[in-house]
């Protein structure tokens, strides 16, 4: 681990506040959005010198990201390498730009969270996520398992015959992959005679799903995952906007930060700091990036974190896992919830096998929940699914069963670069 990830909790936050203070002035010299920004609010960024001061400055939205994006490019258009786009999760794609530089920091950014996970030279790795499609994850783990040293197994998304046979063939001892996709490894290996208990993987990195609740225990979807194959599961955290990984250790309580290469606030709504394990929205400023920078960005995510020494000796602040987007905030029948809240229910209820959340407005604009199945419940399956809404959430969605084809077309729109299991269609 590196130096500073042991270092103590003042002399992290130090570290943290001279990268800040220098991407600060990198911002007014080079940022046509942030200069205009400073300008408007009278900011002079060499008067930022606590974090009281930093409040001063607006948090960054997503939609100042899509209004004025070629505003947040910081270097000349001849020194970008690389061209990648967000998920498009809430809204348009935001186009996303990376220098040498950038790259360099992106390869060492997934190393140094590879290394969290427990992983070394010498072991292998098998990406099974896209490395194209302008998808900057496949990218960075690559990046940051060749300069790891790691050996790397490059099989990319779906085909789960491809990833059996590249298990036999190479023996990588780790996955990285959508949590989701591992059950469909498991299912196709149990109907094609593959002993999959028995091969080379011990665990799998895992990303874009949940893998546990608030209190660190795995969710229904990580018990789904372990107790039909008994290998070891690491949360990460990342987006595009940040460039930046949070990963679990092997005490896996929480996603710990890295704070040369990110700024973190988690904001309640007012924009305060919450106090320790209360939940707010994660605002991040990315440190040493150079092509498109971020201040104060406002994430949608809700989290809750932990500041204190881990068991792994790493003194770095930890974040939860994430609880939902701040817009996808749910109030049905006068329950907050947010869209994990009712995926976990699902999937702990074992027999749905393919399903689809949807909130949208009823006739009197409060928020109407439906899920949409595809198996044919009996009565009284009915009834048990309806206690256990009842029991875990103390309300009941409406359940409407369906096809196979009209949930898939729901889960994949067009564009989309992963399954979607949450539709927000209030407007």
């Amino acid at each position: 681990m590196t130096p500073i990830q042991t270092s103590s909790i003042e002399k992290i936050a130090r570290i943290q506040w001279l990268e800040l203070q220098k991407q600060l002035l990198y911002l007014q010299k080079n940022s046509k959005f942030y200069k205009q920004l400073f300008k408007v609010h009278a900011i002079d960024v060499s008067e930022i010198k606590t974090e009281a001061d930093l409040k001063r400055i607006p948090v960054t939205t997503k939609e100042d990201l899509q209004q004025f994006n070629e505003d947040f490019l910081c270097v000349p258009s001849e020194d970008v390498i690389d061209y990648v786009t967000t998920s498009g999760t809430l809204g348009n794609p935001v186009n996303f730009l990376l220098n040498e530089a950038d790259l360099e920091r992106l390869a060492i950014n997934e190393m140094q969270s590879f290394k969290i996970a427990g992983i070394l030279k010498g072991d292998k790795v098998q990406i099974t996520t896209t490395l194209d499609r302008r998808f900057i994850a496949g990218m960075a783990y690559f990046l940051g398992l060749r300069k790891l040293g790691a050996g790397i197994i490059r099989t990319g998304s779906g085909l789960p015959h491809l990833q059996w046979d590249s298990i036999e063939r190479f023996k990588p001892n780790y996955l990285v992959a959508v949590p989701s996709f591992l059950l469909k490894m498991i299912e196709y290996a149990v109907s094609n005679g593959i002993d999959y208990k028995k091969s080379s993987i011990k665990a799998a990195i895992c990303i874009g799903e949940p893998l546990r609740d608030q209190n660190f225990e795995l969710n229904a979807l990580g018990r789904k995952i372990t107790e039909l194959w008994d290998i070891e599961l690491f949360s990460t955290y990342a987006s595009t906007e940040m460039a930046t990984a949070f990963t679990e250790c092997e005490h896996h309580t929480g996603n710990h930060i890295q704070p040369e290469l990110v700024y973190t606030e988690v904001l309640d709504e007012a924009g305060n700091p919450v106090k320790i394990g209360e939940i707010g929205e994660l605002v991040v400023t990315t440190l040493q990036v150079q092509t498109m920078p971020l201040l104060r960005f406002a994430t949608g995510d809700m989290v809750s974190y932990i500041n204190e020494i881990c068991k792994c000796g790493r003194n770095t602040m930890r974040l939860s896992p994430v609880l939902g987007r701040k817009k996808q905030h749910i109030k049905y029948k006068g329950t907050s919830l947010y869209p994990q809240h009712i995926i976990d229910v699902i999937v702990e209820f074992n027999t749905i096998s393919n399903f689809v959340v949807i909130v949208q407005k009823d006739e009197t604009e409060m928020d109407l929940l439906l899920v949409k199945i595809s198996n044919s419940l009996s009565e009284l399956e009915q009834e048990q699914l309806n206690q256990h809404f009842q029991t875990r959430l103390h309300v009941i969605p409406k359940i409407e069963m369906v096809s196979d084809t009209e949930i898939n077309s729901l889960k994949n729109p067009t564009g989309s670069r992963k399954p979607v299991l949450f539709l927000d269609l209030r407007g």
